[in-house]
């Protein structure tokens, strides 16, 4: 069994909506959900001038290979009306996995870790909220390392 870190953010619609329904399918389809931080609201990174996202970290364990997270990952982003239409653009909803356990991953369409959560305020909140001490398996610092040594000054306030 491998713990799996997920990033949930939305900012079209009813976001709280977004990020629950995501919560229930991803309990159902992929594994029980063990740990969910408090939402946090976020200015637009990337896109100054869209909508502010919600957004959650997720933990959950489970059997599937990091291929078949990703694949239902997809999946359920496609349920929730994901539409991929331009880098950083807004979302109903989007389900970044951050780690797979300790496993370093490096393919064209799965980077694990997330190569930009070390930079990412709105990633580093939640997570340092529900796994301070997890150590990432790249940088070999625990997330509240990282988090301190931050540059990024975006808003991201808890809810």
């Amino acid at each position: 069994m491998i713990d799996v870190f997920l990033l949930l953010g939305s900012n079209l619609g009813d976001r709280h909506l977004f990020l629950n329904q995501a919560i229930e399918y991803l309990n159902k389809d992929i594994a029980p959900v063990l740990k969910i931080s408090s939402i946090y609201e976020t200015q637009s990174w990337g896109k100054t001038d869209a909508p502010d996202y919600l957004n959650q970290v997720i933990v959950l364990r489970t059997e599937l290979s990091a291929r078949k997270v990703l694949e239902k990952v997809l999946h359920i982003e496609t349920i929730l009306g994901r539409q991929r239409e331009e880098r950083w653009g807004s979302r109903t909803i989007d389900i970044d996995i951050l780690f797979y356990g300790q496993e370093i991953l490096n393919e064209p369409d799965l980077q694990i870790p997330h190569p930009q959560l070390h930079n990412r305020r709105f990633t580093l909140e939640p997570l340092a909220e529900i796994s301070p001490g997890f150590v990432h398996p790249v940088l070999n610092k625990n997330i509240l390392q990282i988090k301190s040594e931050l540059k990024d000054d975006l808003i991201v306030k808890k809810l």
